[in-house]
């Protein structure tokens, strides 16, 4: 019997994923959400669950829904992936147009062939603009009729953080600085590395995020991990999984907390003055596992990536084992639904959208690929009383991301506040910044 080319079995491989994967979900969403989730048994299975939404983007006339008594509208459209939001003190709008850099030893196998397809069906496989562009709303009217490419060839640009005069930029590979004035349109000057990023052939999670403390003399800086669940071996997360603090004054370095495995988000609780974070944990144990999740970030904390989820659970698939990690594993604050890939966070403080909004965080969640039916695809808000995430399930802020016949029109991912307090949302299947805002009374 003569038998096929493996190029051509791949294809056949992959089809068979996409449309033949069990493992539908037993719980809600809301089930897998809150201070204390549901956390069913694992699932086992040779093939993980892949359920992608396809992504098409918005009809001409098309938009997300929003939460009674707001309204959304378009910011700035027609934009080149944009993933990140940072706003400047006078208004000025940063957006980070950018993508996964070059990471040749990720694809490898199979599994890495078929997760390149997955993710470019899902809307990932563009190459990055590798720049910033700013836009500016001078006349006030909800709409940027100013876009000025403010930094371009950059590395994977993520995110931004403006210290005094020094803008600061979290590429894929290293934190970088440039000299800024307040209504810069354009910076020439060249980059100033001030810091190394983990990175290298793999750079599985190659987003990494930067926050300044209040003060203005640390860098808080997110460093995904470099696999699912260590299976390219523990040596190759050395410096990852984790949030690091910088000392601008010193160059000193260390990490804050570990065991996180793909922190994105960070803001300050205006009450407690705690850093939080986002993590989206890991996948393939089922529809129902594991919950990402929004946290406080303790200093010195582990958080059980990989050899643990959500506290103490172990995960049998790291080997070797280390029960004295997971003895000290802490369980995260507040879970946000199984596969929702939650990524952007803001700080409610400062808002000007309706009551319900006012004490918490806005959560972006890019959308599962790993769970029938999927999850994420909104914007959701998770109040808060005490400077801690409240007891009640989530809020939805924004919706209808996913069309009824299943394609991604959008995938929400950095949120902030603009100078008004509305809710930007970058959109990078829409190509869109949305902006969230009361209704009049």
């Amino acid at each position: 019997m003569t038998k096929l080319p493996y190029r051509y079995l791949l294809p056949v491989f992959v089809a068979l994923c996409l449309t033949a994967c069990g493992g539908a979900a037993r719980l809600t969403v809301d089930q897998g959400s809150g201070p204390n989730p549901t956390l069913p048994a694992p699932e086992k299975s040779l093939i993980p669950v892949v359920n992608i939404a396809p992504a098409k983007g918005w009809p001409a006339d098309g938009k997300p829904i929003a939460a009674a008594g707001t309204a959304v509208a378009r910011f700035a459209e027609k934009l080149d992936h944009p993933r990140w939001i940072y706003v400047l003190p006078n208004g000025d709008v940063l957006v980070a147009e950018t993508n996964a850099p070059p990471k040749p030893e990720d694809g490898k196998g199979i599994k890495g062939r078929i997760m390149k397809m997955v993710m470019r069906r899902a809307g990932a496989g563009v190459p990055s603009a590798n720049r910033i562009t700013l836009l500016r709303d001078s006349d006030g009217d909800g709409v940027a009729e100013v876009r000025s490419v403010f930094l371009e060839g950059l590395s994977s640009p993520f995110g931004m953080a403006l210290v005094g005069s020094d803008l600061y930029v979290a590429n894929s590979d290293a934190v970088v600085r440039f000299p800024y004035r307040a209504g810069d349109t354009k910076i020439t000057a060249p980059a100033v590395k001030v810091m190394d990023l983990p990175a290298g052939p793999i750079n599985h999670h190659w987003t990494k995020n930067i926050i300044a403390s209040r003060d203005g003399a640390r860098l808080y800086v997110t460093v995904g991990s470099n696999s699912n669940v260590a299976e390219n071996g523990i040596d190759k997360e050395e410096g990852r999984a984790a949030i690091w603090e910088f000392d601008l004054k010193t160059g000193i370095k260390r990490v804050f907390a570990g065991g996180l495995r793909n922190p994105n988000g960070m803001a300050w609780e205006a009450d407690s003055g705690a850093l939080w974070t986002v993590v989206n944990e890991r996948d393939e144990l089922g529809s129902d596992l594991v919950p990402d999740y929004l946290t406080s970030v303790k200093d010195g904390g582990f958080y059980g990536w990989p050899y643990s989820y959500y506290g103490q659970h172990v995960d049998t698939r790291v080997e070797p084992p280390r029960p004295d990690l997971v003895a000290t594993a802490m369980a995260p604050d507040y879970a946000l639904g199984p596969h929702t890939a939650s990524l952007g966070l803001a700080s409610a403080h400062g808002t000007s959208l309706p009551a319900q909004f006012q004490h918490g965080m806005f959560i972006g969640q890019h959308g599962s690929w790993n769970r029938k039916p999927h999850s994420g695809y909104k914007v959701v808000f998770v109040p808060f009383s005490g400077g801690k995430a409240a007891v009640g399930p989530v809020v939805d802020v924004l919706t209808g991301f996913v069309s009824p016949e299943g394609n991604a029109q959008g995938r929400p991912v950095g949120v902030a506040l603009d100078k008004t307090g509305a809710l930007l949302v970058a959109d990078d299947v829409g190509n869109i910044v949305w902006r969230v805002s009361a209704l009049p009374r």
